[in-house]
């Protein structure tokens, strides 16, 4: 299955922006999120089609993840 995957913020370090990725059908947020060597505690909100999602997701077929970062201020 396809997936387009958007990191945003310092996550596009040395990745990427946007990308369409093959991955199989039990794919979830948790395992990209993993895949990319992204710290699982550094994320703040992860989105699926524009809405909010778990990280446990089972994502579909041309599904779009969107995975920001924990924002920190003060």
């Amino acid at each position: 299955m396809q997936v387009t995957v958007k990191l945003f913020a310092y996550f596009r370090d040395n990745r990427f922006k946007e990308s369409v990725i093959a991955f199989p059908t039990d794919t979830t947020p948790e395992m990209i999120i993993g895949l990319l060597d992204i710290d699982p505690d550094e994320v703040g909100v992860i989105m699926v089609n524009n809405r909010h999602a778990q990280p446990d997701l089972l994502l579909r077929d041309n599904d779009v993840l969107a995975v920001f970062p924990k924002i920190g201020g003060g």
